[in-house]
């Protein structure tokens, strides 16, 4: 069992090991397994009576999962986390670890197209089996949604005329890779600041594609039901969208952040939050890894229903 950084480096590793504050004879969940790196680093930690259990949707990620009595490789959406636990006989665990976005390999994968670097297929799924792609939603959707989703997932400034641009170039010829894309887009990008305009367009596409919100959502949502008392929720998020919900969860219990309290007016919340503010890489991390540079990394413990 070794490490393959050449596929994600893990990031925040030691962070997210202090993090869930690791039991040898426990059971823990990595739901986004990727390269394997912060799942190995689990997996050492526990005894033979300890179980991992390891969910990627991605079919790249199944060639770094290794073969032991108490590991366990799930190929299957996160979102689906508390179905398979009940499947394997397991109602709660003490501990989810959750390193949200894009891996290394992903971005690398010129035929993926999540890169606004060269010119590649614009396809963005993170599970190829599924049927929407980048490319698909550009030939099909139109201004308003365009829009919207450049509005709500980018926080594209101009999504608007963005999206009016685009309906009108695929009337002449279909935008099938990232550089047509870019090369359409290149006018209405900011000057000085076009990378950053064409890492949020890409974002919002890549977010509408694996329906990332909507999964998100319904995971954290499970969490109160699958984690023990005092069990662990590690997430690391790398937008704000992301870490705000992850952020309401912790502090509210709910997705929308607003507090809800029991008869007597105590505010009625499942999770303590270890971490008030979210854990950034250090510099030198920064240095070695620069996709770490946007990681917001949380940290909570269960202590109650919530009820």
């Amino acid at each position: 069992m070794t490490n393959n950084d050449t596929y994600h480096v893990p990031v925040m590793l030691k962070e997210c090991l202090d993090g869930l504050s690791i039991h040898p004879d426990g059971t823990y969940v990595d739901v986004t397994f990727g390269g394997g790196g912060h799942s190995r680093a689990i997996f050492e930690q526990l005894s033979p009576k300890g179980q991992l259990i390891a969910f990627d949707q991605d079919p790249d990620a199944r060639a770094n999962a290794w073969s032991a009595p108490n590991f366990h490789f799930i190929p299957a959406n996160f979102s689906f986390l508390k179905n398979h636990l009940r499947v394997m006989g397991i109602k709660q665990v003490d501990g989810i670890l959750a390193d949200l976005g894009v891996s290394s390999h992903q971005f690398d994968d010129t035929k993926r197209g999540f890169s606004i670097r060269g010119d590649e297929a614009l396809d963005m799924r993170m599970n190829q089996s599924g049927e929407l792609t980048a490319a698909s939603i550009l030939a099909t959707y139109d201004e308003e949604q365009l829009a919207k989703i450049f509005r709500a997932y980018g926080e594209v400034q101009g999504a608007y005329k963005a999206a009016v641009e685009l309906v009108k170039q695929r009337k002449r010829a279909p935008i099938k890779t990232t550089g047509q894309l870019m090369e359409i887009l290149f006018p209405l990008a900011p000057k000085f600041k076009d990378h950053k305009y064409f890492a949020q367009i890409f974002q919002a596409l890549r977010i509408e594609v694996n329906q990332e919100m909507e999964v998100l959502e319904k995971f954290l949502l499970q969490i109160p039901d699958v984690l023990k008392l005092d069990g662990r929720l590690v997430v690391m998020s790398y937008h704000s969208l992301e870490d705000r919900l992850v952020k309401n969860i912790m502090k509210r219990g709910n997705i929308d952040g607003s507090i809800e309290k029991d008869f007597f007016g105590n505010v009625l919340k499942p999770f303590e939050e270890i971490t008030r503010k979210p854990v950034s890489p250090t510099e030198e991390e920064i240095a070695v890894n620069s996709r770490a540079r946007s990681a917001k990394l949380r940290i909570a413990k269960r202590v109650s229903d919530g009820k």
